[in-house]
């Protein structure tokens, strides 16, 4: 029996571990950030260990940054876990992409853009939306703190193979649906625990025709369906988007190698869920998970449990609204799911030449510093300030609320980030997942409309 991709690069990395049981596992690449790395880095000290492998570590500095005056942290805790990763790094030898760096910004971001994330490599990171990297046909997930140290000082990790689940898309995309709305909506109509025990694999047509950037954003949210693994076969358009990239190197001998990374027409799949895009329509999330989503005309359910009727109660709505009702107060373009340069482009389509909603506080916040310059170098600044957006210095900013950048208690916020939970974005925050280019077009508008009709 043929093998799939994952069980291709798993089997790999193993170093000792029979089938069935845990396995040790070979780490290629490990990324650090400044929250979840200080705990394991004074453990090292404690025990008076090494880091192991500095030269496969690399920091970055991205959830508790300010995006206006970056240099100026005011909170304590935040300024504290900062520091400490800068002196972390070189105390410690690592490579840190720091405040204010050409490259800095967030950490799943900072991978793929300098060529650190590449197919068949195992990565880990101690955040739960490592899966990013997996669009590249590696195997990436995110760890606690105390794998961080073990990682830290081993370079390996002991891990329980998952089964493999195959998701297969087929189906042009709609004008005005995107990547998003394919990960909200398996989401919404499987759960957002249909992934827990698999490693995801996304096949099919569909995915094939998608951009790099795109197929991000849908094993960035492999987590919020209960996998900790997302991953899709390396292709063209991967050897291309890796290629030149600062960290990457002798490409040209890799391909060939990478080129092997693909599941067998035989290889077995413990599960199989497919779905046609045709007739997709944009998604937007009503309540306080993922999974609490709706197709742009489609009402909101009835309540069907107690879960819906907190959900319902937090968020301040009911049954049988739509999406068009929300009263909108917040729009943030944002994330390490939309905060690339494509979608930054797909939403100053819709804006240019317009104005923001007197009602809507818009911002947009680049993923990364090379994001950021980049859309200065094509004058999309422009477009969102000349149409009353905030635009910001990189980091995870309004997606977690660990930094100054939070929606006001009770106001909807129309987001392109990740998580819908409440207080996610501040307390009593209340968030509506959704692409880039519905957000947009609810800044714009002052309320959720159909981004079909607007996009050209």
């Amino acid at each position: 029996m043929g093998q799939t991709l994952f069980d291709k690069v798993w089997d790999k990395h193993v170093l000792h571990g029979n089938v069935g049981d845990p396995q040790f596992l070979y780490i290629d690449l490990h990324l650090i950030h400044e929250v979840t790395s200080p705990q394991a880095f004074e453990g090292l000290r404690l025990q008076k260990r090494k880091l192991r492998r500095p030269d496969l570590t690399f920091a970055t500095l991205d959830h508790n940054v300010p995006t206006i005056d970056i240099f100026n942290i005011k909170d304590e805790i935040a300024n504290k876990q900062i520091t400490t990763l800068q002196k972390n790094a070189e105390d410690f030898g690592v490579h840190i992409f720091d405040m204010g760096s050409d490259e800095q910004g967030i950490v799943h971001m900072v991978g793929p853009e300098t060529g650190l994330t590449q197919p068949g490599k195992t990565i880990v990171c101690g955040d739960s939306h490592t899966a990013t990297h997996g669009a590249f046909g590696a195997i990436a997930f995110g760890i606690g703190t105390s794998e961080v140290e073990h990682v830290f000082a081993t370079q390996t990790l002991w891990q329980t193979k998952p089964k493999n689940l195959k998701i297969d898309i087929s189906g042009k995309l709609p004008n005005g649906v995107y990547a998003k709305d394919i990960i909200l909506y398996l989401i919404n109509q499987y759960g957002v625990d249909f992934g827990t025990g698999y490693a995801l694999e996304f096949t099919g047509e569909t995915i094939k025709s998608l951009s790099m950037e795109a197929r991000m954003t849908i094993c960035n949210m492999a987590i919020e369906a209960g996998a900790k693994y997302g991953m899709m076969q390396p292709d063209d358009i991967t050897f291309e988007y890796v290629r030149g990239r600062q960290f990457a190197k002798n490409i040209d001998e890799m391909i060939p190698q990478w080129k092997q990374l693909y599941s067998d027409e035989d290889a077995y799949f413990d599960k199989i869920i497919n779905i046609d895009v045709t007739n997709l329509e944009p998604q937007v999330t009503w309540g306080t998970n993922p999974e609490m989503g709706v197709s742009f005309s489609t009402p909101f359910p009835a309540i069907k449990d107690s879960n819906d009727e907190r959900a319902y109660q937090y968020m301040g709505l009911k049954p049988g609204q739509k999406a068009e009702d929300i009263e909108l107060g917040y729009v943030f373009l944002g994330s390490c799911t939309n905060a690339r340069i494509s979608d930054l482009i797909e939403a100053s389509h819709i804006v240019k030449g317009k104005q923001v909603h007197p009602n809507i506080t818009a911002i947009v916040v680049p993923g990364s510093r090379t994001v950021k310059k980049e859309a200065e170098s094509m004058g999309l600044d422009k477009i969102f300030k000349d149409a009353g957006f905030e635009w910001r210095e990189p980091g995870c900013s309004m997606c977690l609320g660990m930094n100054p950048d939070q929606v006001p208690e009770g106001v909807h916020c129309a987001s392109t980030s990740n998580r819908n939970f409440e207080g996610r974005q501040g307390k009593g925050a209340r968030t509506h997942l959704v692409s880039p280019a519905m957000a947009a077009a609810a800044a714009i508008n002052g309320k959720f409309v159909d981004v079909r009709k607007v996009v050209i």
